[in-house]
């Protein structure tokens, strides 16, 4: 099992959207995921809750209670565990992290968001755990050319010397609209086309990153 913690220290990057879009992400290709939502808010839990469609199975949890989930979950077998953990709160950042095998950091272009991030960061290398960073909520490029923000925002990243996903998570109603349905944007397609490309994209990259290792491992056993 690969355990995947989904953080942010602000409040609005979107971390629920990744964490929701990926563990579907997860469960469309097969995988026996479970969401783990450690956040008060709940929100992974409520769009889950409503979905109509089989989906990942999911539970409310804290951040203290997280080796215990995680130790359930691999006594059932569990393949994908997300955790989508509470923003600003350190502590229970940690624990999160401390468990991961991956912990993405999602971060929107802006000044307070890379201003939490670096504090963020700087607990991921204190604690010596690898992390990926996402760009989140990102203007739509235009004709191929990013705009100045994105761009902005791509050197500003080099200063946490973290790896950055390749794929960018762009601001699109769709996301939102199919979290309302308990879905994936890439559930949905028309309108949701891009989105869903973006969030398989992403989740191809953490894939590898996260599962490559258990493969590897296979293939030696």
């Amino acid at each position: 099992m690969r355990t995947i913690a989904v953080i942010a220290r602000k409040g609005g990057s979107g971390k629920t959207t990744v964490a929701v879009h990926l563990a579907i992400a997860a469960h469309l290709r097969g995988k026996q995921t479970l969401l783990a939502d450690s956040d008060p808010q709940r929100s992974s839990s409520t769009v889950l809750r409503g979905r109509e469609a089989c989906g990942p199975a999911f539970c409310e949890t804290s951040g203290p209670e997280l080796l215990r989930v995680q130790t359930g979950a691999v006594r059932a077998g569990v393949e994908a565990l997300f955790i989508d953990t509470a923003a600003g709160a350190e502590d229970e950042l940690a624990y999160a992290i401390v468990l991961a095998d991956l912990s993405l950091l999602v971060i929107r272009p802006t000044f307070l968001d890379f201003a939490a991030a670096i504090r963020t960061a700087e607990v991921l290398r204190r604690l010596r755990k690898p992390g990926l960073i996402v760009l989140n909520q990102a203007p739509v490029s235009r004709a191929g050319a990013e705009p100045p923000l994105v761009k902005k925002a791509q050197e500003a990243l080099r200063i946490m010397r973290l790896p950055v996903a390749p794929t960018i998570l762009r601001a699109r109603a769709a996301y939102q609209s199919a979290l309302e349905g308990g879905r994936s944007a890439e559930e949905i397609g028309g309108p949701a086309a891009q989105a869903g490309e973006e969030v398989a994209g992403l989740w191809g990259y953490v894939e590898r990153l996260a599962f490559g290792a258990a493969a590897d491992e296979r293939m030696r056993a």
